[in-house]
């Protein structure tokens, strides 16, 4: 028997051979292989999965050394006795310290389906029963989507771009500027639907020129036989800057463009051309700072000038101190460049994420309420800050030109994600995690942060509940049915259930579930979305619902020919006045009155060069922290896709033969990365396609510390967590983003002995 499902990284084709998944594949067709698809028994049967509800021993028995987390014993409990603790232990801070004591912790690729998404049903239960301290922002783009609104009206990077049919129609040149789309479109924050690869497929065929400016040779260059441009990490800022007074001194930029759309820039022109600081950004300069040669600089300016030219942001450049600058430059040089709202030219900041699709004749399902009732207060923190929060009760902070002051957490309920590997400087949390009273966390498997907690309640896959979907994050192609693979395994609840037992014992039952069981929910979301469909496009054929799930196949819908050929801003350039941006000025600003006013020092008026942290002797290479293409962040570790990347049973760390050679490495070495934040294990692979100066390990490695090295303070992770050894700092006091690429590290050949 075969049943249809969905997740992250697209439709998948279940096979079911006595009760027992047996193997998976994709459902749709695709030019490239998504081997993430093929492993949802790993998923269902992993000996990692929680079975039962589980109370850590001291907590159990009261005792109050938080310091215990991670090393005790786990006390098997009844779902009763460990949802009345968990009851018993939010009343409890509610009456101590309010509301605002407990922390609402859900980040991460959580299950991509409309009603059990376990942001959402935490969020309902915490709001129904009084509330809780949320997050604001992402780890992945924190910088651009705080900084982008004051620029240019919205976050872009969680918007449709410019389309690809356009880009292949008109575009001379596509610049990946640290995007690797050909591993991040494997998945979608709702469920792949592939197109986005496709489309790379037909950018390569198209015999444009192709850029990639990246400290990495990635998967895409490869695959797109695209020219390398290897930069130093951290330095995209002072490139731009390079570019921009070669198209000053040169006449190439577009000054008629920049009257008539933008403000600000004669004084940004003035801070490039150095008449403000006595430096002008030169690309003789620039090239110091970022590694490639003043030449190369100079024509890609001028190159740049002659052709439609199509700048692909990725967003590894805005995750770094002062991460606010370089999206904004981005933004800046294709002002300069004048092609902002023409076919094929211009920026996008969202080809690695789907975006370019065309946009379907669908109408998108919205899943459950996540905040029904809209008396209660919301509280929040930017995601990046929770180590510091826990940390440093009441203390005050910026962000995006207000002060506020962190809560005083003293529970986190945890539902979906893995901070313990998200989040920067792992010990740094793993101390800050110790300030809170109690630490429960609903989660399939024993990750990192579930051997954190204090009460860990086992929750089902995917896999073994029912649910939907849509596919393509933007382009909304499909619907997906979610259907229910194998049982509950073990002693799982889903998320749902869990929440409305708790919410049960609050007195909130009624209102959390409104009376509707699983499948009364997802009729309800299914024939909402139809109605919607149907109102905006009377000729689409959608069956009811009964009809649909029997079905069991994902329903497609056509493209829009509007999005086919899409082009944005293209309304803002045919008439700035009747289509104003969402800025004060209603144009492009390069430099911001509102920024200004902010008298921020690590975020100017206009996109300015701060700087980069300093190499030492001691630590004199860069890590960076690339996304991985065989799982999503740290979901499918566990998984046997490890055994593609893994090197002696370790995380790879890519390194530039001349520093292997240097330090006496060689490839299958196990290796000790470390820095004044950690020290984390790994295995070496040596390789040219990576600058020399920098190492590089992929982000999503679970964090396993040496218990037998706990009284260090920096205990060695045995596996190869990289987010051990990075800093967790804001971007800057606009956006309190995460900041962890291009931290200094060091690297040698790993001695046991050398604990």
């Amino acid at each position: 028997m075969k049943i249809n499902t969905a997740a992250h990284w697209g439709a998948i084709e279940v096979e079911i051979q006595q009760g027992v998944a047996a193997s998976s594949k994709g459902l749709l067709s695709s030019v490239i292989e998504n081997e993430l698809q093929t492993v949802v028994p790993d998923q269902i049967y992993s000996d990692r999965r929680v079975k039962a509800p589980m109370v850590r021993k001291g907590f159990l028995e009261g005792n109050v050394d938080t310091r215990l987390r991670g090393q005790d014993d786990w006390v098997q409990v009844s779902w009763k006795d460990a949802l009345d603790l968990v009851h018993h232990k939010i009343t409890q801070v509610r009456q101590a310290v309010g509301s605002q004591g407990i922390f609402a912790g859900s980040y991460g690729w959580y299950s991509c389906g409309v009603l059990h998404s376990c942001r959402s049903l935490l969020l309902r239960y915490m709001n129904l029963t009084g509330g809780a301290v949320d997050i604001v922002g992402d780890y992945s783009t924190g910088a651009a989507q705080v900084i982008l609104p004051h620029v240019i009206g919205s976050s872009q990077v969680y918007e449709p771009q410019t389309s690809w049919e356009s880009i292949l129609t008109h575009s001379d040149i596509v610049v990946l500027w640290g995007a690797n789309p050909l591993t991040t479109l494997r998945v979608a924050w709702v469920a792949t639907d592939q197109k986005g690869i496709d489309y790379l497929a037909k950018l390569k065929a198209s015999g444009k020129r192709i850029i990639c400016i990246d400290p990495i040779r990635s998967e895409s260059c490869d695959y797109l036989q695209a020219e390398w441009l290897p930069i130093n990490p951290n330095t995209d800022v002072a490139l731009i800057l390079g570019i921009a007074h070669t198209l000053i001194i040169n006449d190439l930029h577009d000054k008629a463009f920049l009257a008539k759309y933008t403000v600000g820039f004669d004084t940004f022109c003035a801070y490039v051309l150095g008449e403000t600081d006595n430096q002008p950004k030169t690309a003789e300069w620039a090239s110091q700072i970022c590694g490639i040669s003043a030449k190369q600089i100079a024509t890609l300016a001028t190159h740049f000038a002659q052709y439609r030219t199509m700048l692909m942001g990725g967003w590894a450049m805005q995750r770094q101190p002062f991460g606010e600058q370089a999206p904004w430059a981005l933004v800046s040089l294709a002002a300069m460049l004048g092609q902002i709202g023409l076919a094929g030219g211009g920026f996008g900041m969202n080809y690695h994420c789907n975006g370019g699709v065309p946009v379907c004749n669908a109408a998108a399902m919205k899943g459950i309420n996540a905040y029904p009732d809209p008396t209660v207060p919301k509280w929040q923190i930017p995601v990046a800050r929770i180590a510091d929060c826990l940390l440093n009760p009441h203390k005050p902070y910026s962000f995006n030109g207000k002060t506020h002051h962190y809560p005083n957490i003293q529970l986190i309920y945890w539902a979906g994600g893995n901070p313990f590997v998200h989040h920067q400087d792992t010990n740094r949390l793993r101390q800050a995690w110790q300030q809170a009273q109690t630490v429960i966390v609903n989660e399939c498997y024993w990750t990192p942060t579930a051997k954190m907690a204090d009460i860990v309640l086992p929750a089902t896959t995917s896999f073994e509940r029912n649910d939907l979907t849509m596919s393509g994050s933007y382009s909304q192609s499909h619907i997906f049915p979610m259907k229910q693979i194998v049982e509950p395994q073990f002693e799982a609840k889903n998320d749902y259930d869990i929440f409305a037992e708790l919410a049960q014992r609050a007195g909130r039952f009624a209102e959390f579930t409104e009376g509707k069981t699983e499948m009364e929910w997802l009729a309800e979301i299914y024939h909402t979305a139809r109605q919607q469909a149907v109102n905006k496009h009377p000729n689409i054929a959608m069956p009811d619902f009964a009809t649909f799930w029997q079905q069991n196949q994902p329903m497609a819908f056509m493209p829009t020919e509007e999005s086919t050929t899409w082009v944005k801003f293209a309304d803002f350039r045919q008439n700035p006045t009747a289509y104003p941006l969402a800025t004060p000025s209603g144009k492009i600003e390069i430099c911001s009155e509102t920024i200004a006013n902010m008298q921020y020092l690590n975020c100017p008026k206009h996109p300015t060069w701060l700087g980069k942290s300093p190499l030492t002797a001691e630590l004199p290479l860069r890590l960076i922290t690339p996304h991985p293409y065989f799982r999503l962040h740290s979901q499918l570790a566990y998984t046997r896709l490890r055994e593609k990347y893994a090197v002696n049973g370790r995380e790879p760390i890519l390194i530039h033969p001349h520093d292997a050679k240097v330090r006496g490495i060689q490839a299958g070495d196990i290796v000790r990365i470390a820095n004044q934040n950690g020290q984390v294990l790994a295995g070496a692979v040596i390789t040219i396609n990576i600058i020399a100066g920098t190492v590089a390990m992929y982000e999503g490695g679970w964090y396993d510390p040496d218990f037998n090295d706990m009284q260090n303070e920096n205990p060695l992770c045995l596996n190869g967590n990289p987010n051990v050894l990075t800093a967790d700092i804001g971007s800057s006091h606009l956006s309190q983003a995460t900041a962890p690429n291009g931290c200094p590290v060091e690297i040698e050949r790993y001695v046991a002995s050398k604990k």
